[in-house]
């Protein structure tokens, strides 16, 4: 079952118990995958979905982030659709999963001390593997750390 038919099914049962606001929080998301569905023109993969449902949640933190402190409707709207996309969202890797990840990327290139030299071929590599399970800010510092 496609995430599309998942949030559709989650969708018709807030409606079924009047919860309006999990049902417009679920029909943008809705709106946000068959948008890209469109766009591509053939059916989204698993990863392109978690993409989705992560580009959402980060799009809703920055407007949480940026609200004026005197709105806190805004507020309080934006942190409740981020709970609800959540739930749609796939489990982040850990900081722990990243060094393995980090590890398998250095025994491939053949590169048993990296520096900061390496960084650029490293990522290049890795990025690719981490994408849509992992936040790049923290695989970034994560290998950041690790070049010290």
């Amino acid at each position: 079952m496609s995430k599309i038919d998942t949030v559709r099914a989650a969708m018709v049962a807030a409606m079924k118990a009047k919860d309006k606001a999990r049902k417009d929080s679920l029909s943008m998301l809705l709106s946000a995958l068959k948008n890209a569905q469109i766009d591509k023109r053939e059916p989204l993969t698993e990863d392109e979905e978690n993409a989705i449902v992560k580009k959402e949640i980060k799009s809703t933190q920055e407007t949480y982030d940026l609200a004026p402190a005197d709105r806190q409707d805004i507020r309080e709207e934006a942190a409740a659709r981020i709970a609800v996309y959540k739930e749609f969202a796939p489990e982040d890797m850990s900081v722990d999963q990243i060094k393995e990840v980090i590890a398998a990327v250095l025994a491939e290139l053949g590169i048993e001390n990296p520096g900061p030299k390496n960084k650029g071929a490293i990522m290049k590599v890795l990025m690719p593997r981490v994408k849509g399970k992992a936040d790049g800010k923290l695989v970034n510092e994560t290998l950041a750390a690790m070049l010290k």
